[in-house]
């Protein structure tokens, strides 16, 4: 049997190919120390623990669940939304649970992408935005993202190019992978840029707790509402990564264009996860203050590592990574990371899988115990 041509137009997501490859070498008995994934490595709070397990006897928690989530769900969602960013969501109409905000991402293309329009990808960015554009026969279009410009799109350059094809533009601020932050002022921009030119514009925002101490919503910009779409997970926030649990926030025009789509792909989340996922969300303070206490920590330790390596970074990235620039004379980082696969035992990410600006670059994750990367150092 042919399989479809759109697999044509894209490979096995990287991580999948190199995490066999990890799985291999430890299976020969290899002391790998796998530094490449943001992976949270520690567990939910026991609050989000206990709602799971008393949910699960709760009378009709094994049924099929509403496309749209628990109404419970929803407001505590809008009430995150307001206690953390100041920003007011309608729970009934502009804010749509998802299984992780990746299968958003699938939603949202299908929504609003036709065979040939364009979407705007950051160079680098996260690999499923242009997985998911091509699947969907969208063509994907690179806005360079550099060093040099703070990690942040020239707008006066996009505007020079004919952008009568875009319908999307893909963000991520806080960054992923440079672990960049965007000022209200830089969001304001984005905004504007996106209504001159008609554009939907998605950011994505899974980083905004991860030793930030400014979380900022685009929602939060006047208007953005009218052109701009939020998605957001509890999987680096509150350690869920496995429950897949998202959401997408927006107008609520845009919300039911995306819940057409969803609603004929999925029946609904599990009721304990959705339980869970609201116990998280309620969380107080002081859980925010330990992740970043632990992250901190290691985040210390992984810049030790990268100063054995001659790598460069920047100290005020926030996030799960941090973002390392390798040292002159170092022609290629997949290369680089290979050899210290093999000859340290130790996996780290090159950045150009993350596009072809991330050439010279390497990725660090903070999922990995302090005493695991205490242990990458002495090999060194």
């Amino acid at each position: 049997m042919k399989i479809a041509d759109r697999l044509s137009t894209v490979e096995e997501y990287y991580f999948s190919k190199k995490l066999r490859e990890v799985r291999g070498l430890m299976a020969e008995g290899r002391p790998v120390i796998n530094m490449g994934i943001g992976s949270p490595d520690m567990a939910p709070s026991q609050e989000v623990l206990n709602a799971v397990t008393e949910a699960i006897a709760h009378d009709g928690a094994h049924q099929y669940q509403s496309y749209q989530g628990l109404p419970e769900l929803r407001e505590a969602f809008t009430q995150f939304y307001k206690s953390r960013f100041n920003v007011t969501i309608n729970s009934q109409t502009e804010v749509l649970p998802l299984m992780g905000s990746k299968e958003g991402i699938m939603h949202i293309s299908m929504a609003f992408l036709n065979k040939g329009d364009e979407a705007l990808i950051p160079n680098p960015g996260y690999p499923t935005y242009t997985s998911v554009t091509k699947l969907v026969e969208a063509v994907p279009r690179y806005y360079d993202l550099k060093e040099t410009n703070g990690w942040f799109p020239n707008i006066e350059a996009l505007e020079e190019q004919d952008l009568s094809k875009v319908k999307i533009m893909w963000t991520s601020y806080p960054h992923m992978p440079t672990g960049a932050t965007a000022t209200v002022a830089q969001l304001e921009e984005l905004v504007a840029f996106a209504k001159r030119n008609q554009i939907l514009l998605v950011n994505d925002n899974p980083y905004s707790f991860v030793l930030n101490e400014n979380p900022i919503s685009i929602l939060g910009i006047d208007g953005a509402k009218d052109v701009a779409l939020e998605l957001n997970s509890l999987s680096k926030t509150f350690n869920m990564a496995g429950w897949r649990v998202g959401m997408v926030l927006g107008n609520a025009e845009h919300i039911d264009a995306i819940l057409k789509v969803k609603s004929n792909m999925d029946s609904g989340m599990f009721y304990g996860i959705q339980k869970g996922a609201i116990a998280a969300l309620n969380s107080d303070d002081a859980w925010f203050q330990e992740l970043s206490r632990v992250y901190s920590k290691r985040r210390e330790l992984i810049y030790e590592l990268a100063d054995k390596l001659n790598c460069e970074y920047d100290r005020n990235a926030v996030g799960m990574f941090v973002w390392a620039k390798l040292p002159n004379g170092i022609s290629s980082a997949e290369k680089f990371i290979d050899e210290v696969l093999y000859d340290k035992n130790i996996f780290i990410t090159p950045g150009t899988i993350f596009g072809s600006n991330g050439e010279g670059y390497i990725r660090f994750s903070l999922c990995v115990k302090a005493d695991k990367i205490k242990e990458a150092i002495e090999r060194f």
